[in-house]
Protein backbone atom coordinates (compact mmCIF):
# COMPACT_ATOMS: atom_id res chain seq x y z
CA UNK A 1 0.00 0.00 0.00
CA UNK A 2 1.48 3.26 -1.18
CA UNK A 3 -0.30 5.52 1.49
CA UNK A 4 1.68 8.81 0.31
CA UNK A 5 0.27 8.36 -2.90
CA UNK A 6 -3.01 7.27 -2.37
CA UNK A 7 -3.74 10.07 -0.11
CA UNK A 8 -2.46 12.28 -2.57
CA UNK A 9 -4.77 11.03 -5.23
CA UNK A 10 -7.72 10.95 -2.84
CA UNK A 11 -7.39 14.54 -2.17
CA UNK A 12 -6.55 15.72 -5.91
CA UNK A 13 -9.74 14.04 -6.57
CA UNK A 14 -11.73 15.06 -4.23
CA UNK A 15 -10.91 18.95 -4.67
CA UNK A 16 -11.55 18.71 -8.28
CA UNK A 17 -15.21 17.85 -8.08
CA UNK A 18 -17.90 20.23 -7.23
CA UNK A 19 -20.84 19.54 -5.09
CA UNK A 20 -23.02 19.52 -8.34
CA UNK A 21 -20.90 16.91 -9.83
CA UNK A 22 -22.44 14.25 -7.47
CA UNK A 23 -25.39 15.81 -6.85
CA UNK A 24 -25.21 18.08 -3.94
CA UNK A 25 -26.27 21.59 -3.26
CA UNK A 26 -23.54 23.83 -3.05
CA UNK A 27 -24.78 25.67 -0.08
CA UNK A 28 -22.71 28.22 1.43
CA UNK A 29 -19.51 29.83 0.18
CA UNK A 30 -16.66 27.77 0.44
CA UNK A 31 -13.24 28.47 1.53
CA UNK A 32 -12.02 25.99 -0.37
CA UNK A 33 -12.47 24.43 -3.97
CA UNK A 34 -13.72 20.73 -4.10
CA UNK A 35 -16.20 18.61 -1.87
CA UNK A 36 -15.18 18.55 1.56
CA UNK A 37 -14.04 15.40 3.36
CA UNK A 38 -17.34 14.73 5.55
CA UNK A 39 -19.39 14.71 1.57
CA UNK A 40 -16.99 12.31 0.57
CA UNK A 41 -18.12 10.48 3.45
CA UNK A 42 -21.20 10.41 3.30
CA UNK A 43 -21.02 9.63 -0.23
CA UNK A 44 -19.01 6.08 0.25
CA UNK A 45 -20.90 5.47 3.96
CA UNK A 46 -17.49 5.55 5.93
CA UNK A 47 -16.79 7.84 9.20
CA UNK A 48 -15.23 11.31 8.29
CA UNK A 49 -12.42 10.24 10.67
CA UNK A 50 -11.54 7.02 8.47
CA UNK A 51 -11.72 9.40 5.62
CA UNK A 52 -9.77 12.22 7.06
CA UNK A 53 -6.90 9.21 8.10
CA UNK A 54 -6.96 8.01 4.56
CA UNK A 55 -5.85 11.58 3.48
CA UNK A 56 -3.40 12.03 6.11
CA UNK A 57 -1.45 8.68 5.09
CA UNK A 58 -2.29 7.06 8.61
CA UNK A 59 -5.41 5.07 7.56
CA UNK A 60 -5.38 1.02 7.72
CA UNK A 61 -5.61 -0.91 4.42
CA UNK A 62 -9.21 -0.35 2.70
CA UNK A 63 -11.08 -2.71 1.56
CA UNK A 64 -12.00 -3.84 -2.03
CA UNK A 65 -15.75 -2.78 -1.38
CA UNK A 66 -14.62 0.60 0.43
CA UNK A 67 -12.42 1.73 -2.72
CA UNK A 68 -15.48 0.94 -5.42
CA UNK A 69 -17.49 3.26 -3.03
CA UNK A 70 -14.82 5.53 -3.20
CA UNK A 71 -14.65 5.43 -7.16
CA UNK A 72 -18.14 5.90 -7.25
CA UNK A 73 -18.39 8.84 -4.96
CA UNK A 74 -15.20 10.52 -6.13
CA UNK A 75 -16.83 9.54 -10.19
CA UNK A 76 -13.47 7.72 -11.04
CA UNK A 77 -13.00 6.23 -14.88
CA UNK A 78 -12.05 2.74 -15.27
CA UNK A 79 -8.23 3.36 -15.19
CA UNK A 80 -8.71 5.72 -12.26
CA UNK A 81 -10.12 3.28 -10.45
CA UNK A 82 -7.79 0.33 -11.31
CA UNK A 83 -4.73 2.98 -10.57
CA UNK A 84 -6.66 3.86 -6.81
CA UNK A 85 -6.69 -0.27 -6.21
CA UNK A 86 -2.65 -0.17 -7.11
CA UNK A 87 -2.09 2.45 -4.67
CA UNK A 88 -3.96 0.69 -1.98
CA UNK A 89 -2.14 -2.62 -2.64
CA UNK A 90 -5.26 -4.76 -3.99
CA UNK A 91 -4.99 -6.25 -7.37
CA UNK A 92 -7.11 -4.33 -10.45
CA UNK A 93 -10.54 -5.80 -10.29
CA UNK A 94 -11.21 -7.48 -13.17
CA UNK A 95 -12.28 -6.04 -16.01
CA UNK A 96 -15.61 -7.24 -17.91
CA UNK A 97 -17.96 -6.16 -20.50
CA UNK A 98 -20.61 -6.44 -17.85
CA UNK A 99 -18.24 -4.53 -15.06
CA UNK A 100 -20.27 -3.41 -12.47
CA UNK A 101 -18.61 -0.18 -11.65
CA UNK A 102 -21.01 2.55 -12.78
CA UNK A 103 -19.50 4.61 -15.55
CA UNK A 104 -19.49 8.07 -14.78
CA UNK A 105 -21.08 10.17 -17.98
CA UNK A 106 -24.15 8.24 -16.54
CA UNK A 107 -23.65 9.09 -13.37
CA UNK A 108 -23.21 12.56 -14.01
CA UNK A 109 -26.85 12.99 -15.90
CA UNK A 110 -28.31 10.55 -13.01
CA UNK A 111 -27.37 13.16 -10.50
CA UNK A 112 -29.19 15.96 -12.47
CA UNK A 113 -32.26 14.14 -12.23
CA UNK A 114 -34.43 14.88 -9.66
CA UNK A 115 -37.84 15.11 -11.07
CA UNK A 116 -38.66 11.49 -12.68
CA UNK A 117 -37.22 7.94 -11.72
CA UNK A 118 -34.21 7.24 -13.27
CA UNK A 119 -31.60 3.99 -12.69
CA UNK A 120 -28.54 2.72 -13.93
CA UNK A 121 -28.66 -0.86 -14.97
CA UNK A 122 -26.47 -3.54 -16.33
CA UNK A 123 -27.30 -6.40 -18.83
CA UNK A 124 -28.57 -8.85 -16.71
CA UNK A 125 -30.51 -6.45 -14.66
CA UNK A 126 -28.25 -5.69 -12.35
CA UNK A 127 -29.62 -1.92 -10.38
CA UNK A 128 -26.36 -0.16 -9.98
CA UNK A 129 -27.95 2.94 -8.66
CA UNK A 130 -31.26 4.48 -8.78
CA UNK A 131 -32.39 7.96 -7.59
CA UNK A 132 -34.59 8.93 -4.90
CA UNK A 133 -38.12 8.18 -7.11
CA UNK A 134 -36.96 5.52 -9.24
CA UNK A 135 -36.66 3.71 -5.42
CA UNK A 136 -39.92 4.29 -4.62
CA UNK A 137 -41.42 2.89 -7.54
CA UNK A 138 -38.86 -0.12 -7.78
CA UNK A 139 -37.63 -0.63 -3.97
CA UNK A 140 -34.40 -1.16 -2.92
CA UNK A 141 -32.84 -4.32 -4.43
CA UNK A 142 -30.54 -6.69 -2.50
CA UNK A 143 -27.31 -5.30 -1.78
CA UNK A 144 -25.28 -9.03 -2.62
CA UNK A 145 -26.63 -12.08 -4.40
CA UNK A 146 -28.57 -13.20 -7.41
CA UNK A 147 -31.29 -11.22 -6.07
CA UNK A 148 -29.09 -8.35 -7.53
CA UNK A 149 -30.94 -9.44 -10.51
CA UNK A 150 -34.07 -8.09 -11.80
CA UNK A 151 -34.32 -11.55 -13.67
CA UNK A 152 -33.92 -13.41 -11.08
CA UNK A 153 -36.03 -11.92 -9.05
CA UNK A 154 -38.63 -11.86 -11.77
CA UNK A 155 -38.70 -15.70 -11.90
CA UNK A 156 -37.94 -16.97 -8.06
CA UNK A 157 -39.69 -13.98 -5.97
CA UNK A 158 -43.10 -13.26 -7.11
CA UNK A 159 -43.53 -10.31 -5.54
CA UNK A 160 -40.88 -8.98 -7.77
CA UNK A 161 -43.64 -8.92 -10.84
CA UNK A 162 -46.14 -6.15 -8.15
CA UNK A 163 -44.23 -3.24 -10.13
CA UNK A 164 -46.49 -4.17 -13.24
CA UNK A 165 -49.90 -5.13 -14.13
CA UNK A 166 -50.39 -8.94 -14.44
CA UNK A 167 -52.26 -8.50 -17.95
CA UNK A 168 -48.16 -6.95 -18.83
CA UNK A 169 -46.52 -10.23 -16.88
CA UNK A 170 -46.29 -12.82 -19.83
CA UNK A 171 -44.92 -9.96 -22.36
CA UNK A 172 -42.46 -9.07 -19.11
CA UNK A 173 -40.92 -12.23 -18.58
CA UNK A 174 -40.08 -12.78 -21.88
CA UNK A 175 -38.65 -9.26 -22.13
CA UNK A 176 -36.12 -10.13 -19.39
CA UNK A 177 -35.24 -13.07 -20.28
CA UNK A 178 -34.14 -11.88 -23.95
CA UNK A 179 -32.34 -9.43 -22.28
CA UNK A 180 -30.27 -11.96 -20.37
CA UNK A 181 -29.19 -13.93 -23.16
CA UNK A 182 -27.93 -10.99 -25.05
CA UNK A 183 -26.06 -10.00 -21.89
CA UNK A 184 -25.05 -13.57 -21.34
CA UNK A 185 -23.48 -13.76 -25.00
CA UNK A 186 -21.61 -11.11 -24.16
CA UNK A 187 -20.21 -11.39 -20.83
CA UNK A 188 -16.98 -14.10 -19.63
CA UNK A 189 -17.42 -17.35 -18.34
CA UNK A 190 -17.92 -17.44 -14.52
CA UNK A 191 -19.62 -13.61 -14.96
CA UNK A 192 -22.57 -12.22 -13.07
CA UNK A 193 -24.84 -13.09 -15.91
CA UNK A 194 -23.37 -16.70 -16.40
CA UNK A 195 -24.28 -17.28 -12.48
CA UNK A 196 -27.66 -15.74 -12.90
CA UNK A 197 -28.74 -17.84 -16.17
CA UNK A 198 -26.99 -21.41 -14.44
CA UNK A 199 -29.33 -20.47 -11.34
CA UNK A 200 -32.23 -19.82 -12.88
CA UNK A 201 -31.76 -23.02 -15.30
CA UNK A 202 -31.80 -25.07 -12.04
CA UNK A 203 -34.82 -23.21 -10.44
CA UNK A 204 -37.41 -22.06 -12.71
CA UNK A 205 -38.92 -24.45 -14.92
CA UNK A 206 -40.96 -21.08 -16.03
CA UNK A 207 -37.34 -19.79 -16.92
CA UNK A 208 -36.41 -22.77 -18.61
CA UNK A 209 -39.59 -22.71 -20.94
CA UNK A 210 -39.07 -18.84 -22.18
CA UNK A 211 -35.48 -19.68 -22.33
CA UNK A 212 -36.56 -22.14 -24.84
CA UNK A 213 -37.90 -19.67 -27.14
CA UNK A 214 -33.86 -18.60 -27.79
CA UNK A 215 -35.13 -15.03 -28.03
CA UNK A 216 -32.66 -12.39 -28.42
CA UNK A 217 -33.09 -8.11 -27.65
CA UNK A 218 -32.92 -5.15 -25.03
CA UNK A 219 -35.54 -5.11 -22.71
CA UNK A 220 -36.16 -1.16 -22.92
CA UNK A 221 -39.46 -0.49 -24.78
CA UNK A 222 -40.61 2.63 -25.60
CA UNK A 223 -43.53 2.64 -23.08
CA UNK A 224 -44.15 1.16 -19.40
CA UNK A 225 -47.13 1.18 -17.41
CA UNK A 226 -46.00 0.69 -13.82
CA UNK A 227 -48.18 0.25 -10.97
CA UNK A 228 -47.73 2.05 -7.41
CA UNK A 229 -48.85 0.30 -4.30
CA UNK A 230 -50.66 3.10 -3.33
CA UNK A 231 -50.89 5.51 -6.59
CA UNK A 232 -51.94 3.39 -8.80
CA UNK A 233 -51.16 2.79 -12.46
CA UNK A 234 -48.48 5.33 -13.91
CA UNK A 235 -47.87 5.44 -17.66
CA UNK A 236 -44.45 6.33 -18.14
CA UNK A 237 -41.86 6.27 -21.84
CA UNK A 238 -38.48 4.78 -21.15
CA UNK A 239 -35.37 6.44 -22.32
CA UNK A 240 -32.21 4.58 -22.26
CA UNK A 241 -28.71 6.26 -22.53
CA UNK A 242 -26.11 3.21 -23.12
CA UNK A 243 -22.24 3.42 -22.34
CA UNK A 244 -20.48 2.82 -25.12
CA UNK A 245 -20.05 -0.97 -25.10
CA UNK A 246 -23.50 -1.11 -24.26
CA UNK A 247 -22.99 -3.18 -20.70
CA UNK A 248 -24.49 -0.47 -18.39
CA UNK A 249 -28.12 1.73 -19.24
CA UNK A 250 -29.26 5.00 -17.70
CA UNK A 251 -33.57 4.55 -17.86
CA UNK A 252 -34.70 7.65 -17.76
CA UNK A 253 -38.85 7.53 -16.63
CA UNK A 254 -41.06 10.09 -18.28
CA UNK A 255 -44.73 10.56 -17.60
CA UNK A 256 -46.78 12.57 -20.56
CA UNK A 257 -47.04 16.31 -20.07
CA UNK A 258 -50.15 17.42 -18.02
CA UNK A 259 -51.45 13.79 -17.66
CA UNK A 260 -52.12 11.97 -14.80
CA UNK A 261 -49.16 9.95 -14.39
CA UNK A 262 -47.41 13.49 -14.24
CA UNK A 263 -49.10 14.45 -11.54
CA UNK A 264 -48.89 10.77 -9.37
CA UNK A 265 -45.11 11.18 -9.84
CA UNK A 266 -44.95 15.11 -8.03
CA UNK A 267 -46.88 13.52 -5.33
CA UNK A 268 -44.19 10.65 -4.98
CA UNK A 269 -41.44 12.98 -5.16
CA UNK A 270 -43.20 14.96 -2.23
CA UNK A 271 -44.31 11.90 -0.47
CA UNK A 272 -41.26 9.42 -1.10
CA UNK A 273 -41.76 6.16 0.76
CA UNK A 274 -44.49 7.25 3.31
CA UNK A 275 -47.99 5.73 2.88
CA UNK A 276 -51.01 7.78 1.98
CA UNK A 277 -53.30 6.10 4.90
Amino acid sequence: MNRAALADFLRRRREALRPSDVGLVPGPRRRAPGLRREEVAALTGMSVDYYARLEQQRGPQPSEQMLAALARALRLTVEERDYMFRLAGHGVPRRAPLDSHVAPALLRVLDRLEDTPALILTGPGETLVQNRLAEAIFGAPPASGLGRSSVYRWFTDPDSRNVYPPDDHERQGRSQVASLRAAHAAACPGSFADDVLRALLRESPEFVRVWELHEVSRRFEDHKTLVHPELGRIDVDCQPLFTEDQSQALLVLTPAPSSEAEEKIRLLAVLGHETFA
